[in-house]
């Protein structure tokens, strides 16, 4: 099939490498969103996706709406039999999503009607989910609610980040969206409607959500920490200042510090929560690299009835 590829960070380029290896389809233009401010210097940087086109001699389309008349009418010009679609970022109107013959498919990073919304894998480690996956599925005007192609599962280990996670899902489903466009082309693989129980919300994080509190469990610390990780991450306050926790790990055996209560041995640093303390392993304090915990505390020299979120 002709196809036109929608999307826009890092996660979305091995889908896009991988129908570009497929062989079997031609991927004729990717759309993407418009180049945005980055680094110190706050100048314009296309979308890994845009690169990554480029480097593949395909054409971009950076459209500031998808309703943009001008690229509406470059859209039927190319006139696509499908678009693939992975984290693209932005709403598609219902004048674009009439143009391909088959639609546009979305990859979407949980196994459908789970954690429909912008941020399904960081809900899903924060929910405490054992599995999630990913789904493709044909993009209807509501949210995330259209009929699903297939899905791939996926454990979550109890160490993953949001990023851990989301770089596999990244991969495995790649492999899911090429096969998908496959069986779309042979006729093989329809779309079936999701069910109507067992839907739940994944709205983006904020930074609110990511901040830590200390009278919860460790267990939940732990999930809000994993899940925030690396964006927008997790954090507490420290003499007035923002504390970035990058990593941190139960540690059940000392129950004996009050909620944000820190405790700092030679080379390590302990919390209180509502139930068992946590250590910290990895911090970021304002304005800083990121650092071993212990090493933070040497720096700041904590003394003794200190505590963090205060």
């Amino acid at each position: 099939m002709k196809l036109v590829f929608a999307g826009t960070p890092e996660v979305a380029v091995p889908a896009l490498d991988a129908l570009i290896a497929s062989g079997r389809h031609e991927v004729a233009a990717v759309v993407t969103r418009p180049d945005a401010p980055a680094g110190r210097g706050r100048r314009l940087v296309a979308s890994p996706v845009a690169e990554r086109a480029e480097e593949a001699g395909i054409e971009v389309l950076k459209p500031v709406k998808p309703r943009d008349e001008e690229f509406l009418a470059r859209l039927r010009e190319i006139g696509p039999d499908c678009c693939p679609v992975v984290a693209y970022g932005a709403l598609l109107p219902r004048v674009a999503l009439d143009v391909p013959v088959h639609g546009w498919v979305n990859l979407h990073f949980s196994l459908l009607p789970a954690w429909r919304g912008a941020a399904p894998v960081q809900h899903a480690i924060m929910a405490g989910d054992e599995i999630t996956g990913a789904s493709t599925f044909l993009i209807e005007e509501g949210l995330d609610s259209g009929p699903v192609y297939g899905t791939v599962t996926e454990e979550i280990r109890h160490t993953d980040t949001s990023g851990d996670l989301l770089t596999r899902l990244a991969f495995a489903g790649s492999g899911l969206l090429v096969a998908t466009m496959d069986g779309i082309e042979d006729g093989a693989l329809k779309a079936v409607p999701q069910p109507t129980d067992g839907v739940t919300l994944a709205p983006k994080i904020t930074v609110e959500n990511a901040h830590i509190d200390w009278s919860a469990p460790a267990l939940r610390v732990d999930r809000v920490v994993r899940g925030c990780t690396p964006a927008p991450g997790a954090w507490t306050a420290f003499r007035g200042e923002r504390l970035k926790l990058i990593h941190a790990a139960p540690v059940p055996e000392r129950t004996d510090l009050a909620p944000g209560e820190l405790s700092v041995g030679k080379n390590n640093v302990y919390v209180g929560t509502g139930s068992c303390a946590v250590e910290l392993l990895w911090v970021q304090a304002q304005g800083k690299k990121p650092m071993r915990a212990a090493d933070w505390a040497r720096g700041v020299r904590i003394v003794s009835g200190e505590r963090l979120g205060a």
